[in-house]
């Protein structure tokens, strides 16, 4: 299996870097997970996705930790 790197990039403002992670927390807890992405393979490859909202939310409703091959 391979490690990847996933970030989503949001702008806050926020007084201190502390703030803006609380600030995003709460967002995220919020509303649903964003859709696009920045996925860093283990070559330092970067690729920008976004992801199909019925299909993402389709394949989170799977539990994919019983059988990683099936992926």
């Amino acid at each position: 299996m391979h490690k990847f790197t996933v970030t989503i990039t949001e702008e806050i403002a926020a007084d201190t870097p502390e703030e803006a992670a609380l600030l995003l927390y709460q967002e995220l807890t919020k509303r649903p997970p964003p859709l696009s992405y920045s996925v860093t393979d283990e070559a330092k490859t970067t690729t920008a996705l976004t992801l199909d909202r019925k299909k993402a939310d389709e394949f989170a409703s799977v539990d994919h930790t019983a059988d990683p091959g099936n992926w």
